[in-house]
């Protein structure tokens, strides 16, 4: 294996580029607590477990035979070819961040509303300032996205199918679909982030319509004051209660981008 790996050394490192890259993006993996030489060991294994299925003779990656040359050195073409299979892998992680931003978006929406905006602290998973409604969502999502296994589908299906469909090349054919599913997971990102959060905002909403109809109704009673633990209180009841639609929300999520991200590769492999 060593051999193999020494004498095809130019398509090994285009496939470490491409694992590399969506190792760092990844949510969990890109936070700075995991260290830097468990995320090339771990891109190092991926490129050695995919590297005996590409080949230069055969594949997506017949078409780089011609920008790489025979004697196997390293020229400009294949610096650019480099940062094709890194934009790649970046795809792959970003869909994944997509994803996990969505419910951190919908525990600032919780934070708004309940009045909890000012408690925002750094946040090591998202790597951003984030209330503490949003990370604890964060982490629901993380532990969901554990459980279920999808580390294991995102590597084997995703990373790996990347490889029998699409290359460097594919980016540049295929530009407007890559804009396309950029722009439209962006807009997914604010949809499921307002799906997650609308049960409580709309709860709040009412008890803030009630509180303000009975301050006026009754002047002399100082409701603003009890107006926020009864808010604080009937938020943690209701997401309590979301617990397990958030769970299954979340899987349905994920289920459907990873098939959006499987057409994707196929739309782009035709080109």
């Amino acid at each position: 294996m060593l051999n193999q790996i020494v004498s095809g050394a130019p398509v090994f490192f285009l496939i470490m580029a491409r694992c590399l890259a969506c190792i760092l993006v990844l949510p969990l993996l890109s936070s700075k607590t995991a260290p830097r030489k468990v995320k090339v060991a771990l891109a190092l294994y991926m490129a050695c477990f995919i590297f005996p299925q590409v080949s230069l003779k055969s594949g997506v990656y017949e078409s780089y035979a011609s920008y790489i040359s025979s004697t196997g050195s390293f020229n400009l073409d294949y610096v650019f070819l480099i940062i094709g299979e890194a934009m790649i892998g970046l795809i792959l992680g970003f869909f994944v961040q997509i994803i996990f931003a969505a419910f951190s978006t919908a525990g600032q929406f919780f934070a708004f509303q309940m009045g909890f905006t000012a408690s925002e602290v750094y946040d090591s998973l998202s790597q951003v300032e984030n209330p503490l409604l949003g990370q604890f969502l964060n982490f629901v999502a993380t532990l969901c996205f554990l459980q279920n296994h999808w580390f294991q589908k995102l590597f084997l299906q995703g990373l790996v199918k990347s490889f029998s469909s699409i290359n460097a090349f594919s980016l540049v054919n295929c530009s407007s679909a890559f804009v396309k599913f950029i722009m439209s997971s962006l807009t997914f990102l604010f949809r499921d982030a307002l799906i997650i959060a609308l049960p409580l905002m709309g709860t709040l909403f009412l008890i803030n319509v009630t509180v303000g109809i009975l301050s006026k109704a009754a002047p002399q009673m100082n409701l603003l004051s009890e107006g926020f633990p009864i808010l604080i209180l009937t938020a943690f009841f209701v997401i309590y209660l979301l617990i397990p639609s958030f769970y299954e929300f979340f899987y349905y999520t994920f289920n459907n981008g990873f098939k959006e991200l499987l057409k994707l590769f196929a739309q782009m492999g035709k080109v």
